[in-house]
């Protein structure tokens, strides 16, 4: 079993977008909304700034109470939109429930989206119509080439349907020509499909759901599930129970997980470059008139 290092790619994805940034003529900003003061969310928030900060974007702080109402927070993104330099605006989930989630998500400008949750933005994804994708997604398929291995011609199986990894996995490998086999609760015989895969790519959610007798010799698994145990956080797969047969396994914690988050910053590096092309092609058309 080799275990593919997250963290370790993490490192690499930023030292490139950190040297991609000093060559842009601005400093990009990147703006992690969060409500309210749950310790989880608010760490995760102080996590993102942090890495902003390590490769050189300015990390804008929104924090408002739980008490905000959904059209104040609509207005309050409406005002973000227009920052200066503005390159990527999230918003930290789960939401109070008092708030309408769909309204404030699609208060973002799509164009500065980050996170795809948008319905324009998470449209022109499935239409192929953006540089722009689901972090998480992107980190799947970003831990997939790490390993330089071509994926023409395999068998791949995507295990779940879920709006952060399965639906846009999926995505992401029809956009390759892909061949892959979507697999849900309803799946008939979907322990044939992964019994004959030759890549996994699972976001259920299912702790330690995937056993040594549920995969072929030589397997490789990316695991995007998360669940919490008495040990801490696991993932879909039960890692001693298929050390011995699989070939490549992302590990979690330490996989998928540090990887979103160096994708999240690759899309704000990827608006801020775009922002880039158009200020120097107006410079261009004034100069030549």
């Amino acid at each position: 079993m080799i275990i593919i290092d997250g963290r370790k790619l993490r490192g690499e994805i930023l030292a490139n977008i950190k040297k991609e940034i000093a060559l842009l003529s601005f400093q990009p900003i990147f703006c992690d909304i969060l409500v309210g003061d749950d310790p989880v969310s608010v760490q995760y928030v102080k996590t993102k700034a942090r890495t902003a900060e390590l490769v050189g974007i300015k990390f804008y702080s929104a924090n408002f109470p739980k008490s905000i109402t959904t059209a104040e927070l609509v207005k309050e993104i409406g005002v973000i939109n227009k920052i200066p330099n503005m390159c990527g605006i999230i918003v930290q989930l789960p939401l109070p429930e008092s708030l309408d989630k769909r309204a404030i998500l699609d208060a973002i400008d799509p164009h500065l989206d980050v996170d795809c949750l948008g319905t324009i933005a998470s449209t022109e994804f499935y239409n192929g119509k953006t540089d722009l994708g689901f972090p998480t997604a992107l980190a799947c398929m970003a831990l997939l080439d790490s390993l330089n291995l071509s994926l023409k011609g395999k068998i791949i199986v995507v295990l779940g349907q879920g709006e952060l990894v399965g639906k846009p996995v999926a995505a992401l490998l029809r956009y390759r020509n892909l061949i892959y086999q979507p697999i849900t609760s309803k799946t008939e015989n979907k322990e044939q499909f992964l019994k004959q895969a030759d890549v996994v790519i699972s976001g259920i959610g299912k702790g330690k759901y995937i056993t040594a007798n549920m995969i072929k010799d030589g397997a490789i698994l990316i695991d995007a599930g998360t669940s919490e145990s008495n040990a801490g956080i696991v993932g879909d797969v039960d890692l001693e129970s298929v050390k011995n047969l699989v070939g490549y396994v992302s590990p979690v914690p330490g996989g998928v997980g540090p990887v979103t988050v160096a994708m999240l910053l690759t899309n704000v590096l990827n608006v801020a470059k775009g922002r880039a092309s158009m200020d120097g092609a107006r410079h261009d058309f004034a100069k030549s008139k």
